[in-house]
């Protein structure tokens, strides 16, 4: 029913509520001895009611209610249009008639009209709730968090006819809403209790509504739902409440890097504002997983230019895209470009002058490196060293490199090229007026050839979830932390520094597995088989962050640490990249020789020792 039409059937329905109100009241007051109601007294109360009366509920909003949430505040609504009516018509009656009307004509009047004024309404939701109750094929949901939050998402899944959960039972810490009941819903008991109430209930979903709550205290509470059945789904943040976003369409699957715990970053705004608002900042890579946010972040902080290069254009694309919406008035510039061409990076620079450069460009793929060492080198070597010289050369500011820990006594091609790079941007550092600096970190979650969009689209398909090696362990952080963590540390940057982020406790691989099984709703090599397909070419067990001559050093910032910059032979270090530039590459052999004349500490990988072998 469209809205005027809905008004005018509820003006029509409390027309008819006031007469008769008004009709009974008065045969009730006359037959009963309290006194006599002249008809005309009737007829002139009557009549001023119903002119009062839309007008009254209108200004009291009480056309434009959903009456299927009504609650307290609509009853008290109500309440106060009906006195209103009631006293407004019986004073200007009174005065209009010249005669005294009788005070319990008024009093039954307010009674009867209230009664059906609210009642209807209420018991249009009294309908709707027993209706929808009765909804068949729903899955049966424990909400957790029986406050705010937990009250909207289970009333919205509750009347939401599309919806395919129905919340039974709630789940609370507080001990005094135990064994009391919200939406007629019980509160089980606290989260000691999950794994019982799921069993008792036959709980199909579980949906963790506490937005307001620690990232540390979500993941106890996730890790006590990790031994039930249940599929698990959350809320995402305060924000959603605070502005009233709240909806079902906002419940969305648990997720790693829920489990992982760690409180939000914060940036120190000011800092970073001062080295990139209105300067032209240049990202590398920016259509990859990395620089994709790095320049979405950046655009937070009001560059003058933005400017994005990339070698796919696809991506680079999408990205310029997504920018221009969220961000109309923002300058920014798409260049398509290879890191490795040298010329186009001279023309790049002289062309836009940026001031401020994020090199995130690089192969990051270790086993395929592995197989294809000399690309490696040319992309994340010459390529660094392409666009180093080129911030160097013509003055930019800043220079930040996305470097990995993987760097760190690496064992892989991709590993030590990229700890060329870091040498090459820390010796640059000792004559350039440009400030560089590297940035370390582990693996980062949802990035392009990523572990844990393998893991789900495994699931997907029913398993197996295949794992390297049991014992596997590495750092993890999501896309967003690990590039607000690389913004801050450019405003740290003195140059020559490594810069390490703290990414909390290593993570198992084979945990990480089982989490995702369990989150997705299945067992563990029950529903879902777990194979160990062994370690890959250049891979190792577990990553380290530092090397043992580069020592820790703390910032400002307690999630970022600092290396100690390294004594670098910039001459001896040109040399050896010289070398690396004839080589052709056919010979595997020629190639690991030479990297580990660059890097000793560089591990030979099971590749490398087949290959001497042979």
């Amino acid at each position: 029913m469209g809205y005027k039409k809905r008004m005018f059937v509820l003006i029509g329905m409390d027309i008819v509520i006031v007469w008769c109100s008004i009709l009974a009241a008065g045969l009730f007051v006359s037959y009963d001895g309290q006194g006599f109601v002249h008809p005309d007294q009737l007829l002139i109360y009557a009549a001023v009611a119903t002119v009062i009366c839309p007008v009254v509920m209108y200004v009291f909003k009480l056309y434009n209610r959903v009456w299927q949430y009504a609650s307290v505040g609509e009853l008290m609504s109500i309440v106060k249009a009906v006195s209103v009516i009631c006293l407004s018509s019986y004073a200007i009656s009174t005065i209009v008639s010249n005669s005294f009307v009788p005070m319990s004509l008024l009093i039954l009047t307010f009674e009867t009209s209230l009664l059906l004024k609210g009642g209807i309404r209420f018991g249009w939701r009294v309908f709707r709730d027993f209706y929808f109750k009765k909804a068949a094929n729903q899955r049966r949901t424990l909400v957790i968090g029986a406050g705010d939050c937990g009250t909207l998402i289970a009333k919205e899944l509750m009347f939401d006819r599309n919806s395919q959960m129905r919340p039974v039972a709630f789940i609370d810490d507080n001990p005094k809403k135990h064994h009391l009941q919200v939406l007629g819903l019980p509160i089980y008991g606290g989260r000691d209790r999950i794994a019982e109430a799921v069993d008792r209930l036959s709980i199909d979903d579980i949906v963790i509504a506490l937005p307001s709550i620690s990232k540390r205290e979500i993941s106890a509470i996730i890790e006590a739902c990790k031994s039930t059945k249940a599929k698990l789904k959350i809320i995402p943040n305060l924000g959603d409440l605070i502005h009233g976003r709240i909806t079902v369409k906002e419940i969305r699957d648990v997720d790693v890097e829920d489990l992982l715990g760690r409180e939000p970053i914060k940036i120190d705004l000011q800092e970073v504002a001062n080295y990139m608002k209105n300067k032209a900042v240049l990202v590398t890579g920016a259509g990859g997983s990395i620089g994709s946010e790095l320049c979405r972040q950046i655009s937070l902080f009001q560059p003058r230019k933005l400017l994005l290069l990339g070698h796919g254009e696809n991506s680079i694309y999408n990205i310029e895209m997504e920018l221009r919406e969220k961000y109309p008035n923002l300058i920014l510039e798409t260049i398509i470009a290879d890191v490795q061409d040298i010329g186009r990076m001279e023309q790049v620079f002289a062309a836009y002058s940026p001031q401020v450069v994020f090199h995130a460009a690089a192969h990051k793929h270790v086993p395929l490196m592995e197989k294809n060492p000399m690309e490696a080198i040319k992309n994340n070597v010459f390529g660094t060293r392409n666009v180093a010289d080129c911030a160097d050369r013509f003055g930019a500011e800043r220079f930040v490199l996305i470097s990995t820990d993987k760097a760190v006594n690496p064992t892989s091609v991709m590993g030590t090229t990229k700890r060329i790079a870091e040498m090459y941007v820390q010796s640059l550092n000792h004559y350039s007026k440009t400030k560089f600096a590297a940035v370390r970190f582990g693996n980062v979650l949802g990035s392009r050839g990523s572990v844990i969009p393998k893991f789900k689209e495994q699931i997907k398909n029913g398993g197996p979830v295949t794992v390297t090696h049991p014992d596997m362990t590495r750092y993890f952080m999501t896309i967003p932390e690990a590039v607000q963590l690389v913004i801050q540390a450019g405003a740290f940057a003195d140059g020559g520094e490594v810069f390490v982020l703290d990414m909390g406790e290593p993570v198992k691989i084979l945990d990480l597995a089982k989490d995702l099984i369990r989150l997705s709703g299945f067992e563990p090599n029950i529903d879902i088989e777990i194979a160990y397909s062994g370690i890959r070419p250049g891979e190792k067990l577990f990553e380290e962050l530092l090397t043992t001559e580069e020592g820790l050093g703390s910032t400002k910032h307690n999630r970022i640490f600092i290396g100690k910059p390294s004594d670098i032979v910039r001459s001896e270090l040109e040399y050896q990249m010289k070398q690396m530039e004839k080589t052709n590459g056919e010979d595997i052999l020629e190639v690991y020789r030479k990297l580990q004349a660059v890097v000793p500490n560089y591990q030979k990988s099971d590749r490398e020792k087949e290959l001497s072998v042979v």
